[in-house]
């Protein structure tokens, strides 16, 4: 079959089906993206500039690390970032102070970690090697991490995945797109659909069926679509509401040795920066920690805009689980009053605009991102297997180290495009 005639179905518009796309497109394929939603770009969600002052994003915001693949598609795209600055607080129920970072028994954990051979979740590694009252701060900050940046369970999250991430005390570059996530999959979008991807949105793929090493996928209330391969990107929860093929099927259990973590995320617009009226050096703060319903809280500095965005990531997220947005605005408004003790209603009288996100109860989610667990690498390397016409590709099949962000969604959709390539 000639790689013009060879017809590939992408399963999911987000980071990760856009840029598998492309580079099928760019590769002569004919290329079809289904996509539930009315939008792409899946679990990156632009918001509009005229409701928040600016591009804000409502899922995915940050680019970690060195992200290669993220930055050479900015350049290509004519996008730039911008270098989080500032400074980290924290609240310990009394008052605010300068979050420090040293912890006495820090030399300590980086021997263990550098010692350990195999591999067990971060709960029972701590209790292995960091049962002792005199560790119970830095039980407490390895967990506040897990949990709360990681969105992962602490029984469960992969020690020597987290290892890198700890080791440099969590020191790696961040950064935000000027523009946002959005700018960056409006490109991929338009390079897909320049290349002469078709993309339907508002498609929902209940079934894919294989027969003679071709497929077809169904749509919920529509006919079949014949093609040749299919890439599924959904996130690992939605792979159990699409019919597959035996073979897929039984390579789609082994998601369940993946970790797949929830995010509640909340954007709070106010008339002026109130916060810095606390005191006058809270001008540069970034990050702000606590033990609040809503423990996490961050400001757009550098940039000046009167903004505070509310996370709480992880298994705890249940807790809140029975909130609709406006509860969940409630929340974060009552947290924020606790930090600053001031009372809710002042803090109100400043709102300008809202909105709040548990990605657990986005039907298309069905929560944040994927983390790794004692198991995962093997369980991504029979997700990943090339066996018949149904592949996966998707943040939570990237094997490195950025694993669950854009990057890895991005590296990954290159990857199956290449594999497919290759034959």
């Amino acid at each position: 079959m000639s790689q013009q005639s060879e017809h590939i179905v992408i399963v999911g518009a987000g980071a990760a089906g856009l840029m598998a796309a492309r580079e099928l497109a760019r590769a002569g394929r004919r290329v079809t993206i289904l996509e539930v939603r009315e939008r792409c770009g899946g679990r990156i969600h632009p918001l509009p500039a005229s409701q928040f002052g600016y591009p804000a994003d409502g899922g995915a915001e940050f680019v970690h690390g060195e992200a290669p693949v993220t930055r050479a598609l900015l350049r290509e795209a004519g996008l730039s970032l911008q270098e989080i600055e500032g400074t980290q607080w924290s609240f310990d129920g009394a008052g605010l102070s300068r979050a420090g970072r040293h912890d006495p028994h820090e030399a300590e954990l980086h021997a263990v970690l550098r010692d350990l051979k195999d591999d067990l979740a971060v709960a029972d590694f701590l209790r292995r090697h960091f049962a002792g009252e005199e560790y119970a701060r830095l039980r407490y900050s390895i967990g506040r991490m897990v949990e709360g940046y990681d969105a992962a369970d602490p029984e469960r999250a992969s020690t020597l995945a987290l290892r890198e991430e700890w080791m440099d005390g969590g020191h790696a570059p961040q950064a935000r797109i000027k523009g946002g996530y959005g700018a960056l999959i409006d490109f991929l979008a338009a390079e897909c659909r320049a290349g002469g991807v078709t993309i339907r949105l508002g498609c929902a793929v209940s079934a894919i069926e294989e027969s003679g090493g071709a497929a077809v996928v169904r749509c919920a209330g529509g006919d079949g679509l014949a093609c040749d391969r299919v890439i599924v990107t959904v996130p690992l929860p939605l792979l159990r509401k699409i019919a597959l093929p035996a073979n897929a099927s039984a390579r789609a259990a082994a998601a369940d040795d993946i970790g797949f973590g929830n995010v509640i995320k909340i954007l709070l617009r106010f008339a002026r920066p109130w916060w810095r009226d606390h005191r006058d050096d809270l001008g540069n703060m970034t990050f702000l920690l606590s033990d609040e319903a809503i423990p996490v809280w961050w400001t757009r500095y550098p940039d000046q805009h009167p903004l505070l965005t509310g996370w709480f990531g992880g298994p705890r997220t249940a807790e809140l689980s029975h909130l609709d947005p406006q509860g969940l605005i409630e929340t974060g408004l009552d947290s924020l009053a606790a930090i600053f003790k001031l009372r809710a209603a002042e803090i109100a009288r400043e709102l300008v605009a809202s909105t709040a996100t548990n990605w657990a109860h986005d039907p298309f989610a069905r929560g944040a991102y994927s983390w790794a667990t004692p198991r995962t690498r093997e369980a991504q390397a029979i997700l990943a297997r090339a066996d018949g016409a149904v592949l996966f590709s998707g943040e939570a099949l990237y094997r490195g180290r950025d694993m669950g962000t854009v990057e890895a969604a991005l590296a990954s959709g290159l990857e199956t495009a290449g594999m497919i390539q290759r034959g």
